[in-house]
């Protein structure tokens, strides 16, 4: 029996042949739709997809994307990101954080420019890597800047949970987990975002579970496909969703059967539970406050929770973009980045004014690397 590669897990997910049947079948059953379909692929994942495999070009004209607030990077409000500086910036401290994190700008500074300035801040490839530095650094205190959706959040359980058996007492955790539901609901109330189905992210439901878009479909009428990442996945929740308008149904349904349940992965989900809550609020870039949209340490863990050991350091004055950065109107689907004046010639990903340029899942650094800028 041959070995597996990699290319096998994915050659046929990208099969040019296939993709046109696809858009071939997508046209015949648009043509029969009785209003434009203004699809929300929510995940900054699926939008790389659709702009590097020209997925836009393949589609009937009453067919539009809606891009979403589903990067974590994106959607950090600057005061969460002035957050990260003041804590890099206390004496004998390690911050540890994603990559994409360390360049996106805060109010008056990023981090990047602060690891310039001698600060000691690390990318971190998997997040049980702080515990590795923390052990190897007893003198100092190392704090986990913890970002993401239901996607990372187990990890950042996981390594909690292994601090606390590995008796490690200088690792704190700032938690910027947020949750999917809550911001989809905060767009489709404010009423001016034109989305009339989803396109539900793969990764998040892979923990999470399609379930947790079933009171979405319901109260807002919309069909919600949830999708892998390949171009002939998107391709194939397309069509599902073309044909739900069609039949005149709103419901989940599952493309990526093979890698998401309805249920999502329950010891995934009872490991956050165990040591997570959800916020009361938690203010999103572009969106505003969204209540009961995000996590928090649970109280009996208060001894980890950088917000309350550093709250000295720390301001929760809300700080707004840039005045020139759309960002905040392409998160709630009312703008794309072509729209914005500063994108490609002030606004470049290596010298980003917003969030969305920044991140590798935002929807300003799709349209720039994959648009021919």
């Amino acid at each position: 029996m041959s070995s597996l590669e990699l290319k096998d897990l994915y050659d046929g997910f990208r099969d040019p042949d296939v993709i046109r049947a696809l858009a071939a079948e997508i046209a015949k059953e648009a043509a029969r739709l009785e209003e434009p379909v203004y699809l929300m692929e929510v995940c900054g994942g699926h939008t790389h997809t659709i702009m590097k495999y020209g997925l836009i070009q393949l589609l009937p004209e009453n067919i539009h994307f809606v891009h979403g607030p589903g990067c974590p990077v994106c959607i950090m409000p600057k005061e969460r990101i002035d957050h990260a500086i003041a804590l890099a910036r206390m004496e004998n401290t390690i911050l540890v954080t994603l990559g994409d994190m360390i360049r996106v700008p805060g109010s008056k500074s990023s981090l990047a420019q602060e690891r310039a300035a001698g600060r000691d801040i690390r990318p971190l490839y998997t997040p049980l890597d702080a515990l590795k530095i923390a052990r190897e650094n007893p003198e100092k205190r190392v704090v986990f800047f913890a970002i993401g959706f239901e996607t990372t959040t187990p990890m950042t359980a996981a390594l909690l949970e292994q601090v606390e058996k590995a008796g490690v007492t200088n690792l704190y955790f700032h938690i910027n987990h947020v949750l999917v539901p809550p911001a989809v609901r905060a767009i489709m109330e404010g009423g001016e975002a034109k989305v009339n189905a989803f396109i539900g992210p793969s990764h998040v439901s892979v923990i999470a579970g399609s379930k947790i878009y079933e009171p979405l479909a319901a109260a807002y009428g919309t069909p919600i496909v949830v999708s892998g990442f390949e171009p002939v996945d998107v391709m194939e929740g397309i069509l599902r969703i073309v044909r739900q308008k069609n039949e005149g149904r709103a419901e989940v349904e599952l493309q990526y059967s093979r890698a998401v349940s309805r249920e999502g992965n329950l010891k995934a989900q009872e490991l956050i539970d165990r040591y997570m809550r959800v916020r009361g609020h938690f203010r999103w870039r572009g969106i505003g406050d969204i209540p009961f949209s995000a996590l928090e340490l649970r109280p009996e863990y208060a001894k980890y929770d950088a917000e309350k050991v550093f709250a000295g350091v720390l301001s929760n004055e809300p700080i707004d973009d840039h005045k020139l950065c759309i960002c905040g109107q392409i998160l709630r689907g009312l703008a794309n980045p072509k729209e914005c004046k500063v994108f490609g010639t002030a606004c470049t990903p290596s010298s980003p004014l917003g969030s969305c340029m920044v991140s590798s899942e935002g929807a300003c650094n799709a349209y720039y690397r994959f648009s021919g800028i």
